[in-house]
């Protein structure tokens, strides 16, 4: 097994024993090699919680969660010949506060920084002006650390970082705000083009509540977008879902078969615990990890739900590594749900246990057999297509299908892109050309990306397929991700900026592209990591929230939520309903959890860093006053749990008839909306529901009639 080179050793070395399991045999601890070790005695459950436990200890040495580079820095500090030497001091200083501050040790983080500082404005050196704002740029995002710690991480409330951020969101305690603003204005006195420094002294500014006043004209932001949009108002608190994490994924679904939809969320910290949140009814949440047999499945930067099984209930796949390279190469859990909520890892019972770092993956019955396979988008390594045998478990077959991609895959998604009937696979890479798999219905794929114009962006994370239009042809989006904050902070203040952007591809049913993202009003710098998109405002038309960020703490921008004006366009809503949060965004979550006939959202916040770690968001829908239909699929001879059928609402509207299309699906690439489709209807009359059941014979269509709006409607697959 690939890590067994590595991961049973640090088992062994992190107390193997402590996880015993009344039921079965204990681990033979007597062999003197840890590589002779059985591990066969433990189910495929304890032996994923051994090797969590395992990634956990060993994360000392982890680029981003641990503190090996710190004590190297402090090793240099020490014993480095040139320890006496002013500039190589000032950049220890500057590289040790940065990894304190990453490691959420703000005040020695800054105790370091204000020493490098010291040392930069000192007799003994003679900087440039760029070295000098550097080091003082470095400084005051410290202190823009040490404010978000005081009064957003401890003192948070559901007006905390929402830009533009109002009275309720003023910092209380405003030392490390007032501090950064002196210290950018100096940066900007010597570099006057820093368009980073820039879009930060305005935020600044408005966390002290004097925004634009301290703000010299030249520097100010341009108005925010502003629309007749009402405001959602972030409950977490009040629900007690708010849990501080690094980034991670989220699910919103009915996992106890109860009716109402539940909440899983993860950290891709190695030691953060996978969060079960049972939804009592109305919204009203329980954690229940716990009595769900989560314990000790740790970690996750993404999950997704599927009945993988056909056995009526959902089941999560969790992925692990992402962004580490080789030492990303943890393993990825298969939760088997019991239909109560009670979960076991399963993947090495059923062929899942190969380890390479990833972030995406995706169900879908590619072949058309009634059962679900799964495509895991590794970042170098081959990626790989399980096929579902139906009994016995997964066997990969992406070398035969033409699918390993072997670029760095950060988001993956299936969809008939010319209504063949067949799922196909867009694989979106960084830093290389994204793939395009057409399904030629054998069971090998072609990459069509070039030839279909979807490419690009080079730089992309999540993508997904939706119709956006309800034309009945699926789109793509692929989010850019450039990572340049002074970049993206030019592009706020107007200014013509050399990057790539996010972009939108029109399709026309038979595999073909157009790129649309300008004429749509996407056409702007945003940094997507998480996403997804629903239909907030219950008029039929999907709108999206983006998840944005960077992992530098300087990258502190808001999420976009951006709403669908009747497929022709679309509004950015963020500030005007409330969704502009400044924290570093990830999954995000569409689902009507109080079951009042409209969607919230839900999103998992939180930077790469321990000191990055943040509060998770609900944001509570206000209502429209509209209606709504909720379909719940049930497949016979396709999936059980419909992945890949097609539904089309159809409905009257001043005298004309228009269609409202979903995909059966969990929506975006980044967070899992629940299975069961929400579909708004605003105020026109049904007039029938149909579903395009994906079979080896093509689509068949079933049609349900005399279907009063205002519930949930259950649809057993029939061929009669």
């Amino acid at each position: 097994m690939t890590l067994k080179n590595s991961c049973i050793l640090l088992a062994t070395l992190c107390g193997l024993l402590g996880i015993g399991c009344h039921s079965e045999p204990p681990v033979d601890s007597t062999s003197s090699d840890p590589f002779q070790m059985d591990l066969s005695p433990l189910s495929s459950h304890q032996r994923m919680v051994v090797m969590l436990k395992a990634y956990r200890d060993q994360q000392e040495m982890d680029p981003y969660l641990g503190n090996g580079l710190l004590k190297k820095v402090e090793q240099l500090l020490q014993e480095d010949p040139k320890k006496d030497d002013p500039l190589f001091q000032m950049s220890l200083y500057e590289r040790l506060g940065q990894h304190e501050l990453r490691l959420g040790q703000v005040n020695e983080g800054l105790t370091h920084l204000i020493e490098a500082h010291r040392l930069a404005t000192s007799d003994q050196l003679s900087l440039s002006p760029e070295e000098r704002a550097n080091i003082l740029y470095s400084l005051a995002i410290g202190y823009l650390r040490l404010a978000e710690t005081e009064n957003c991480v401890h003192c948070r409330n559901g007006e905390s970082c929402l830009l533009p951020i109002t009275a309720n969101g003023v910092h209380e305690k405003p030392r490390g705000a007032q501090q950064a603003v002196n210290l950018l204005l100096e940066v900007l006195s010597l570099e006057p083009d820093n368009h980073k420094a820039r879009w930060l002294l305005n935020l600044c500014a408005m966390i002290l509540g004097e925004h634009p006043d301290i703000v010299p004209q030249a520097h100010r932001l341009p108005e925010f977008p502003n629309f007749d949009f009402p405001r959602f108002i972030n409950i977490s608190a009040d629900l007690q879902i708010d849990t501080v994490s690094t980034s991670g994924g989220a699910i919103g679904d009915d996992f106890d078969g109860d009716g109402d939809f539940d909440l899983l969320v993860s950290a891709w910290d190695n030691s953060a615990q996978l969060k079960y949140f049972r939804n009592e009814g109305g919204g009203k949440f329980v954690d229940a990890t716990k009595e769900s047999n989560l314990t000790g499945i740790l970690g996750g930067l993404n999950m997704l739900q599927a009945d993988y099984d056909n056995d009526g209930d959902l089941d999560v796949y969790m992925l692990r590594g992402a962004w580490r390279g080789e030492q990303g190469r943890h393993m990825n859990s298969l939760l088997q749900n019991d239909g109560t909520g009670r979960f076991k890892d399963v993947s090495y019972d059923v062929g899942l246990d190969e380890a390479f770092p990833t972030q995406t993956a995706a169900w879908a019955d590619y072949d058309l057999d009634g059962d679900l396979d799964l495509y895991v988008g590794n970042e170098t390594f081959p990626s790989q297509l399980f096929r579902n045998d139906g009994e016995a478990g997964f066997v990969n077959v992406a070398a035969q299908a033409g699918v390993e991609n072997r670029l760095v895959a950060k988001g993956v998604h299936w969809g008939d892109i010319d209504n063949d009937g067949d799922p196909d696979l867009f694989v979106s890479n960084y830093q290389a050309k994204n793939r395009l798999y057409r399904n030629d219905g054998t069971g090998h794929f072609e990459d069509i990306a070039d030839t279909a114009g979807v490419a690009e962006p080079i730089n992309s994370l999540p993508c997904w397929f939706w119709d956006y239009n309800n034309d009945g042809a699926l789109d793509i989006f692929v989010g850019a991700y450039t990572m340049d904050m002074d970049a993206y902070a030019a592009n706020v203040f107007g200014l013509p900026v050399d990057v790539e952007r996010t972009q939108l591809y029109r399709g026309d049913g038979q595999g073909g592209f157009q790129p649309v993202a300008n004429e749509v009003g996407l056409a702007r710098v945003s940094d997507v990591m998480g996403c997804n998109f629903g239909d907030l405002d219950n008029d039929g038309w999907l709108d999206f929230y983006l998840g944005t960020g960077a992992p530098g703490f300087d990258f502190l921008v808001p999420n976009l939520m951006y709403r669908n004006v009747t497929g022709q366009h679309f509004d950015d809503v963020s500030y005007s309903g409330g969704f502009g949060h400044l924290q570093k965004g990830h999954s995000v979550v569409f689902a009507d959890f109080d079951q009042d006939g409209d969607q919230d959202v839900f999103q998992e916040l939180g930077g790469a860093f321990l000191g990055d770690a943040f509060a998770n968001a609900y944001f509570q829908n206000p209502g429209f006053d509209r209606q709504w239909l909720g379909v719940k699929l049930e497949g016979v001879q396709s999936n059980r749990c419909a992945l890949g059928a097609v539904i089309h609402v159809w409905l009257t509207e001043q005298n004309q008839q228009r269609q409202v299309v979903r995909v059966c699906g969990a929506g975006g690439g980044f967070g899992g909306n629940p299975l069961q489709q929400h579909f708004g209807l605003g105020s026109a009359t049904l007039d029938r529901v149909e579903v395009h059941w994906p079979t080896p014979a093509g689509y068949q269509v079933q049609v349900v009639r005399d279907v009063t709006p205002n519930q949930v409607l259950h649809i057993r697959e029939s061929h009669d």
